[in-house]
């Protein structure tokens, strides 16, 4: 049974020990009593993600599969609350995201994400975040935190775990066949730590590869894999629903 007009936080994890000290005080603190719970989803950290967040009151739910997905699909099984929040761990909402979120779910706003700035002064990275304000073809991406009511998510069969890589994308793809897909014009903030461990011109590549091969529909592990090797970064694990 769902609590009416409460948001379930959701985050996927793999040792996130150090983002999950400072996220998790910071949305009970501000979500206060709009907020069911914080559900994180531990894809077998191997740090003290787990003891961490269960300290800090966070309630954690072990993953068989390391699969983002698989992950947040499993979070929202588990959701008491009647709005679902996703919510990476290198991210932070909007101060009053969980009042803005009931407002414009309230409002007639199914589902929706934020635009969003970097935690750098990086004018490069001004202008990226820049194009997060405009509903459209980059819209969707799960920095950019996903709400939406938990009997939509459900009617759409939730996220497609075959997807180990743009996940969200092919989500919001599918939204957008069934409803108004809405960018709320709060900023929340984004760790800017995958450009600081790569050239920006060499991520911005890897993100249109990205893109561009889903748009295709090249099959998710291939992307994957071209995905990680061009930033020169480990693949830990890829799962694929054939």
């Amino acid at each position: 049974m769902t609590e009416a007009n409460k948001i379930s936080v959701i985050i996927p994890c793999v040792d996130e020990e150090e983002n999950l000290e400072e996220l998790i005080p910071y949305l009970l603190k501000y979500g206060r009593d709009l907020i069911s719970e914080i559900l994180v989803i531990d894809g077998g950290s191997s740090d003290n993600s787990i003891s961490l967040a269960i300290s800090l009151g966070g309630l954690v739910i072990n993953s068989p599969v390391r699969n983002r997905a698989t992950q947040l699909n499993l979070g929202a099984h588990h959701a008491k609350g009647s709005v679902l929040y996703f919510v990476h761990a290198d991210t932070r909402p909007v101060i009053d995201y969980a009042k803005v979120i009931l407002t414009n779910i309230s409002n007639g706003k199914q589902v929706g994400c934020f635009c969003y700035r970097f935690d750098t002064e990086s004018r490069l990275l001004k202008v990226n975040s820049w194009f997060t304000k405009f509903n459209g073809i980059l819209t969707g991406g799960g920095d950019q935190s996903l709400f939406i009511k938990k009997t939509f998510f459900d009617s759409l069969g939730g996220f497609d775990e075959s997807f180990c890589i743009m996940e969200d994308f092919e989500l919001v793809k599918r939204i957008r066949q069934k409803s108004d897909f809405h960018v709320l014009p709060e900023e929340m903030t984004v760790s800017a730590r995958k450009y600081s461990e790569n050239r920006w011109v060499k991520v911005q590549l890897a993100n249109f590869a990205a893109l561009s091969l889903f748009l295709l529909k090249v099959k998710p592990a291939k992307i994957k894999s071209l995905y990680l090797n061009f930033l020169n970064k480990r693949i830990k694990s890829i799962t694929v629903v054939e």
